[in-house]
């Protein structure tokens, strides 16, 4: 969203901005702008295939990619005639160098709170805690005992119920100007070292305040909004307009948003555990999300069901579990019996570059032959109708 809405406006260069959501949104897309344009900027999308082999482009067609998606397919890392790469000098692919490849071939043939305190004037201390993971999972809030840690931690920053359940703005301003030192100290205390985090502000006017990391929630909530019936172009638009400093109101109520689905993720996530939804299946862990859990989070919604992954992983003490992927399924369309399956790697400081799931995922199908859709520009993401059973079997053998 940040990219589309500065990327050109600096040199005033005239673009056509077209939202897809998948592989086959893409190609149409690009069917449909191919003779008017030579240039395609793709952003978060289109690094881990074969672009060329996708789309079958013309020669003078130049792609320019920008994508986080890994891994980056071998092709687009060596064809840089077609398609250029926009990426971090220390960015490291994982990509053999061109002559190995084709010597295999030839043998062959500011500082803020945990994020979850959006909108700091209007938000509830004690909401901000119950509903963020980085909190939730530490106080294992699900259970009596995580309610009554957090109760004692209440007490040693010397807040009564009654306090943390006012909204920021209402606090006393002798709590409000040390809020900030008895947070970070008492959680020191209870291990959790790491609530504060990086990030900046900005001010429009005396009351209009934001943190970056809100902005960012905001604007994930409007792309996911499923209360009204609306299509994903819709939705887009929407988001970016919430960058704009024109537009706080739309601001605001994707921030009023993104509380609403961190609730429905915490809620979700306890119920799972609660409810011994989340089950060991050798070399991964598994979770299917039963529908009466799943009403509260939308259908789709491929980054609350991220974050409920990681955050279902890092509520486990046993030591061998956190070192397992999480396979996670929720209903897709009831009628037609599909789910949606995602594959999460095991939480380090690589795990977001090496997520090597949608292979797994591509060969189990292969298998056992069963019905999936690979639509997502995340591999790791695929839809499958009514085949779970045999395609889990076939996964289990896969990675054991």
């Amino acid at each position: 969203l940040c990219n589309s809405n500065a990327l050109f406006h600096c040199d005033q260069v005239q673009y056509t901005l077209v939202p897809v959501i998948g592989w086959q949104d893409l190609g149409t897309a690009f069917l449909e702008h191919k003779e008017q344009f030579h240039y395609f900027v793709l952003i978060n999308c289109g690094a881990n295939v074969d672009l060329l082999e996708t789309l079958q482009p013309e020669e003078d067609s130049i792609f320019f990619i920008c994508d986080t998606h890994r891994p980056m397919d071998v092709v687009n890392v060596y064809n840089d005639t077609q398609v250029k790469r926009m990426i971090k000098q220390d960015d490291y692919l994982g990509v053999p160098s061109y002559d190995d490849v084709l010597r295999d071939e030839d043998d062959e043939e500011e500082g803020g709170e945990d994020s979850g305190n959006e909108s700091v004037g209007g938000s509830v201390c004690y909401t901000s805690i119950c509903n963020s993971s980085y909190t939730s999972c530490n106080f294992k809030l699900w259970s009596m005992h995580g309610q009554k840690k957090l109760q004692e931690f209440l007490a040693d920053m010397g807040l009564t119920l009654k306090q943390v359940k006012q909204k920021f703005n209402s606090m006393d301003m002798s709590i409000k100007e040390n809020l900030r030192e008895v947070i970070e100290e008492s959680s020191n205390k209870y291990g959790m070292k790491d609530i504060r985090i990086q990030t900046f502000g900005v001010h429009f006017g005396f009351k209009n305040r934001f943190l970056a990391n809100d902005v960012v929630h905001a604007a994930v909530a409007l792309l996911e909004n499923t209360e009204k019936v609306e299509s994903p172009g819709d939705n887009f638009i929407k988001a970016l307009g919430c960058l704009s400093r024109s537009n706080l109101e739309r601001l605001h109520g994707g921030i009023d948003l993104a509380k609403k689905k961190l609730m429905a993720n915490q809620q979700t996530v306890a119920s799972c555990i609660c409810t011994n939804l989340l089950l060991s299946q050798g070399p991964f862990l598994y979770c299917y999300l039963l529908e009466v859990l799943f009403l509260d989070v939308p259908l789709g919604s491929f980054a609350s069901l991220l974050l409920m992954s990681a955050y279902a992983c890092s509520k486990t003490r046993n030591k061998h579990c956190k070192l397992l992927p999480l396979v996670i399924a929720a209903p897709m369309d009831v009628e037609k019996g599909t789910v949606i399956v995602l594959g999460i790697p095991p939480e380090s400081e690589t795990s977001d570059k090496k997520n090597f799931l949608g292979c797994a995922f591509e060969k189990a199908a292969e298998s056992t032959s069963s019905r999936t859709l690979h639509n997502h520009f995340d591999t790791s993401i695929i839809e499958l109708k009514m085949d779970r059973t045999k395609f889990l079997d076939a996964l289990i053998t896969l990675l054991s």
